[in-house]
């Protein structure tokens, strides 16, 4: 009962924010809750749902190679400017934390709970998006890391 007060809570909080994505993505799992083998379900879907999100990202982030509104002469120009030298070393950076990320939430679930609330605030009162809590996981990571507290070895 309390899984479904808890994303019913979610649920209220995404409509008063009007926050689409986040309406949805409760209402989905509302809705897949309902199902008689969701019990089957949701693990699949924990395990894979962020890599099925990133390939997602991915092919939207590759279309405008794909229409040729981006070729080599963007790529080559970026390195021109210390704004495409910090925005190749940030998506460097990203992609390193996530994957510091994605570790620190499989070793240390209950750290799930915490970084899931941090997302619903920012994307519910900030307008942030829910691609956060891999990117938190890894702030996170790199912040236990520099004060030793890392909660597995």
């Amino acid at each position: 009962m309390e899984s479904w007060l808890f994303l019913a809570a979610i649920l209220i909080v995404a409509l008063l924010g009007k926050n689409q994505s986040l309406i949805i993505a409760s209402a989905v799992v509302l809705a897949l809750k309902l199902l008689p083998f969701s019990n089957k379900l949701f693990p699949i879907i924990q395990a894979k749902g962020i890599n099925w999100g990133v390939t997602v990202i991915s092919v939207a982030i590759l279309i405008p190679i794909a229409t040729g509104q981006i070729g080599f002469k963007d790529l080559l120009n970026a390195f021109k400017t210390p704004a495409g030298f910090i925005a190749v070393g940030c998506g460097v950076l990203v992609a390193v934390l996530s994957a510091k990320g994605v570790g620190l939430l499989a070793a240390s679930p209950e750290m799930t709970v915490a970084l899931v609330f941090g997302t619903i605030m920012g994307v519910v009162f900030l307008k942030g998006i829910a691609a956060g809590p891999v990117i938190a996981a890894g702030l996170t990571y790199t912040i236990l890391t520099v004060f030793n507290l890392i909660p597995f070895h």
